[in-house]
């Protein structure tokens, strides 16, 4: 091999480590990681997930495609099957709680509630890349449940 294939062979081998070491940096385990603000896979809501003194993650509504009724005013919770919550405003809403961090990008134990039929689901999320996380609200064990795709969202001020 003549010497200049072998600088460039070397040369590209060593931009390939460069680049696959800040790939994996960017998904090294980091509880916090999932912190910020989410776009969920209908494009209706965004949810904005951050910790609590409690070190467990939570989110709230913090946009909404159609944020007023017809009449204007604020859209409420009345799917919520506790009438005296039903005139609660959906924007800033919890809608999930009390995750823990299980390593591996991975969070469990938590719940997400739906405001679009009133109910609560068991749910996990896991983050597939730096920009995208698997949200999984299901009943009883994850085999029976449903994953939605959710995209990170740039801070708008």
């Amino acid at each position: 091999m003549p010497r200049f294939a072998k600088i460039g062979l070397v040369l590209f081998l060593n931009f390939l480590l460069v680049v696959l070491a800040v790939q994996a940096a960017h998904l090294a385990p980091n509880p916090d990681a999932v912190i910020g603000v989410w776009k969920n896979g209908e494009g209706t809501g965004m949810i904005q997930i951050y910790k609590k003194s409690d070190n467990k993650y939570y989110g709230r509504l913090v946009w909404l495609k159609v944020p007023n009724n017809p009449d204007g005013t604020p859209r409420t919770d009345v799917n919520n099957p506790d009438e005296s919550k039903r005139k609660v405003k959906l924007k800033g809403l919890e809608n999930m709680r009390e995750f823990t961090y299980a390593g591996e990008n991975k969070w469990e134990n938590g719940k997400i509630y739906d405001p679009k039929n009133g109910s609560d689901y068991s749910c996990e999320m896991t983050l597939t890349d730096p920009n995208t996380l698997e949200v999984r609200g299901f009943i009883g064990v994850s085999l029976f449940g449903r994953t939605d795709v959710w995209k990170r969202q740039i801070a708008k001020k």
